[in-house]
């Protein structure tokens, strides 16, 4: 109890040291670990309850699933830098305006991108080279958490929003609590369903948790709470928006090049391994979602901060901020290499024990694929710090870059000298690129920003 108080005393002004920065974070990295496990549970009971198919097709139009939710990422991202930076120039009623439109045009096209998914998800399907059974399964899955799609994109948004309302624990708290619904859920339904129904049920359990997850954050912030934000009346700002989109771009581009390079190295795996690599895959996206969301856990908690500072002018806070940012990240990624690399093999055989060729094949990639934890926290972090000022199109060139042509030259590429193992390694060599151009920009920006 005495911790909750202290987090909740932490506000936006305040000077952060190691400690401070820490606790203020420490929910977003725990919201978005958690987000990731239940994901990694669902995966696990598709698996070893429905099958190496179902779970083959979840992995297949998963990344197509990310793309048309990933507008609420957007708003968040690039929402919570307009409106922490207008608190910080001392405008609530302004800061509120902005944060009340954000959600609104948010959902709005979570219903859009909602109506024209579920109708255009089979050609989609088709064209990602499902066929069959496989095909059937792909369709299934996706139309029934499309139908909750609207919701999704308000859980993305607010995951932004909490921290740059104050309430960092708060937005723990819903992930949980969507978190225990899916899994709950996923027992329930996974285990005692006939087969013919088991991936619907898995669908199911997630589309429940994203309502969930949606919904909550809603009802609290359209009521009069103890945070610095709330949803009211507000007019059309088609400039807001605008720039909310730029700040945002660079998470928006993040998340659709990853879906898109992820639907690229289905095609490769299919081309090298078959389905088998395909679902080793998947594997390694559902582990490698935990240790990534610390580092997007960070980045998102920290954004609010030095956005404030920044429309504060308080520069020598936010140079503060950047260097001990980069220490905390250096040492995550250290930990988390030898954590997975420790770990590879017993995750294996959680997921696909079933199947000793599999399992082989996902251990041996995982191996590999892990290095990338040392390298991608640094780009991550450099993405969202300059989202957090205002500075849209640096962050994007960095996304950009680091998932989308980085990834993709070294996928066509690295396999064609070492075939399968050359899919693993250019995930690595992907991130080691996206490193350098991250300092390069940190060096170029240093004085126009003053840190």
């Amino acid at each position: 109890m005495a911790g909750y108080k202290k987090i909740m005393r932490i506000q936006l002004s305040d000077h952060f040291t190691y400690g401070k920065l820490i606790r203020f974070t420490m929910p977003s990295i725990a919201m978005m670990i958690f987000t990731s496990i239940y994901g990694v549970v669902d995966g696990f009971f598709v698996s070893n309850f429905a099958g190496k198919t179902p779970f083959s097709a979840v992995n297949l139009i998963m990344p197509f699933l990310m793309i048309v939710a990933t507008v609420g990422f957007m708003f968040g991202t690039g929402g919570t830098a307009i409106v922490a930076k207008t608190f910080g120039k001392g405008d609530k009623k302004k800061a509120n305006a902005y944060f009340s439109l954000f959600v609104y045009v948010a959902f709005a096209l979570g219903v859009i991108f909602a109506i024209l998914g579920i109708v255009l998800i089979r050609p989609v399907s088709a064209l990602l080279g499902a066929e069959g059974e496989l095909l059937e399964n792909c369709v299934i899955y996706a139309r029934i958490i499309l139908a909750a799609l609207p919701f999704y994109v308000l859980q993305l948004l607010f995951q932004s929003f909490f921290p740059a309302a104050e309430k960092p624990q708060l937005g723990l708290a819903v992930t949980v609590l969507a978190g225990i619904t899916n899994m709950v859920l996923d027992a329930v339904l996974v285990i005692l369903l006939p087969q013919e129904y088991k991936l619907a049920g898995a669908a199911i359990a997630t589309a429940m948790s994203q309502f969930v997850g949606g919904v909550i954050p809603l009802f609290y912030f359209f009521r009069k709470n103890r945070s610095i934000l709330q949803l009211g009346k507000t007019t059309f700002d088609g400039k807001a928006i605008l720039k909310a989109c730029t700040n945002g771009s660079s998470e928006f581009m993040s998340n659709v090049s990853m879906s898109v390079v992820g639907m690229l190295y289905n095609i490769q795996l299919l081309k090298y391994a078959g389905e088998n690599g395909v679902a080793a895959y998947g594997v390694m996206m559902y582990v490698s979602m935990i240790f990534s969301a610390a580092f997007i856990g960070y980045s998102i908690g920290v954004a609010p901060v030095i956005s404030y500072h920044n429309g504060a002018q308080n520069y020598k806070e936010s140079k503060g901020l950047l260097r001990r940012s980069l220490i905390m990240i250096g040492a995550f990624g250290i930990s988390m290499v030898a954590a997975a690399e420790l770990s590879a093999r017993p995750l294996a055989k959680i997921f696909v024990g079933y199947d000793i060729e599999l399992m082989t094949l996902t251990t041996s990639g995982f191996k590999i694929f892990a290095l990338s934890f040392l390298f991608m926290g640094f780009a991550i972090f450099s993405s969202g710090f300059f989202t957090a000022l205002n500075d849209g199109v640096t962050s994007a060139l960095i996304s950009f870059l680091r998932t989308l042509v980085f990834q993709v030259a070294a996928v066509l590429l690295l396999p064609l000298i070492w075939e399968i193992d050359g899919v693993w390694i250019s995930i690595v060599v992907a991130e080691v690129m996206a490193v350098v151009i991250s300092a390069v920009f940190l060096f170029v920006k240093r004085k126009k920003y003053r840190y």
